[in-house]
């Protein structure tokens, strides 16, 4: 009886078989985990090393002149910061006809949706700071284009600074946090991983109605006092 069952097929099915089938289905997963790995998003900016990115940054421009590097509201510091950004750069510029102005600007070559520059928002309450409601806000690129742009006033005991800033991710320049994701997200579909950069003007006047135009026309004569690739960095201006 023993022997019929075997004949009739119905018993243990032969190595070869099952080797063909394990050899198939290898292969399927092989091809399956390098079709993946070929669709995963990639860096498209390369890493700018610190020397040369501060070059990029002018220390004239228009009327105002590179004084110091200190005395500026910093991202709040974590142990994330190094990966955070490749470059920040902090300056002030001082002028005899025009307010002080302070600048700053921090880079990264990949903004993954998980590491991404701080916005200002966050800075400035971890100093100590209230703040106005953010306002958007165009500016003039000094160029011939605009930028779209953030003002807020942030406020401490003896002292008030009106800030500018823009942040690119990119193509695109997210007024939001959330559509800072959505740059991420866009980008990633493309796959792509972009990089960005938080371009951040401030200064102490009495009003944001005074502040303002003085903060653009800073940011307008940065781009005009820079080299191609720092404006396209900066602000997105084809080089």
């Amino acid at each position: 009886m023993t022997d019929d069952i075997s004949a009739s097929g119905t018993g243990s099915v032969p190595d070869s078989a099952v080797n063909r089938r394990h050899l198939l289905m290898g292969g399927a997963f092989c091809l399956a985990s390098g079709l993946a790995y070929a669709r995963l998003p990639q860096p498209v900016a390369p890493v700018i090393e610190k020397p040369a990115f501060e070059k990029l940054i002018p220390k004239t421009v228009g009327a105002w002149e590179f004084e110091t590097s200190s005395g500026l509201v910093l991202p709040p510091p974590d142990a994330l910061s190094d990966r955070l950004y490749d470059n920040l750069v902090t300056r002030t510029y001082s002028s005899e006809q025009n307010p002080l102005m302070m600048f700053l600007t921090a880079y990264s070559n990949t903004q993954d949706g998980v590491l991404q520059v701080h916005r200002p928002e966050i800075c400035y309450p971890a100093g100590g700071y209230e703040l106005t409601p953010t306002q958007a806000t165009k500016i003039d690129n000094g160029v011939g284009g605009t930028i779209d742009a953030n003002i807020f006033t942030a406020s401490s005991r003896g002292r008030t600074e009106h800030v500018l800033y823009w942040t690119r991710i990119g193509d695109y320049f997210p007024l939001a946090w959330s559509d800072q994701r959505l740059a991420v997200i866009r980008a990633n579909l493309r796959g792509v991983i972009p990089d960005g950069v938080l371009v951040r003007i401030s200064t102490i006047v009495p009003e944001m109605d005074e502040a303002l135009p003085l903060m653009s026309k800073f940011a307008a004569q940065l781009n005009q006092n820079m080299n191609a690739q720092g404006r396209a960095l900066l602000s997105g201006i084809p080089a």
